[in-house]
């Protein structure tokens, strides 16, 4: 079987497995690497791979897509096509000068509180992957997290970003 058999339907079921298998993949690299090391190494490698992955990702995602638009435009578009703002479902608030991105339910956050890990710090991976992603699109974005984790946030959100064109 090829992707070119697939009827509409099981190309929609392999695509949620392929970005399940993604999150679980992204799971397993970080509970192991604080195994192997510690917390706060994890972090910091989390935040070297994403700041390099969403970069590479939001080019190949301009390239498919043609996604010719700059500014917030076209960081919208190219975003919405980005594998973790379909799997944490990202909500998008886009103004004319101004992009809101929220995230009530982190899966990733969920799930370790669920299994009693406490929350981990993912404030520095999200502006690094944040501003690879953008720069790509427009160099003008500027990045500004209202909050994340390990900053204090309302129960019913899990972080809170800014994106804006730089004067």
């Amino acid at each position: 079987m090829n992707l070119d058999d697939m009827d509409a339907t099981a190309l929609r079921s392999y695509l949620d497995f392929l970005l399940w298998h993604y999150k679980v993949v992204d799971a397993f690299w970080f509970i192991y690497t604080t195994d192997a090391f510690d917390q706060a190494t994890a972090e910091r490698i989390n935040e070297k791979v994403w700041a390099r992955v969403s970069g590479m990702g939001a080019r190949d995602l301009v390239r498919r897509f043609g996604i010719g638009e700059k500014g917030l435009r076209g960081f919208v578009k190219a975003l919405q096509y980005w594998p973790w703002s379909i799997l944490v479902e990202y909500e998008i608030h886009a103004e004319e000068k101004e992009v809101i991105i929220t995230v009530p339910s982190c899966p990733v956050q969920e799930a370790r509180l669920k299994r009693g890990l406490g929350e981990y710090v993912c404030k520095d991976m999200h502006r690094s992957e944040f501003e690879g992603f953008a720069r790509v699109i427009d160099d003008r974005i500027r990045v500004e997290c209202l909050f994340a984790p390990p900053d204090p946030h309302p129960d019913d959100m899990f972080c809170k970003w800014r994106f804006a064109l730089k004067e």
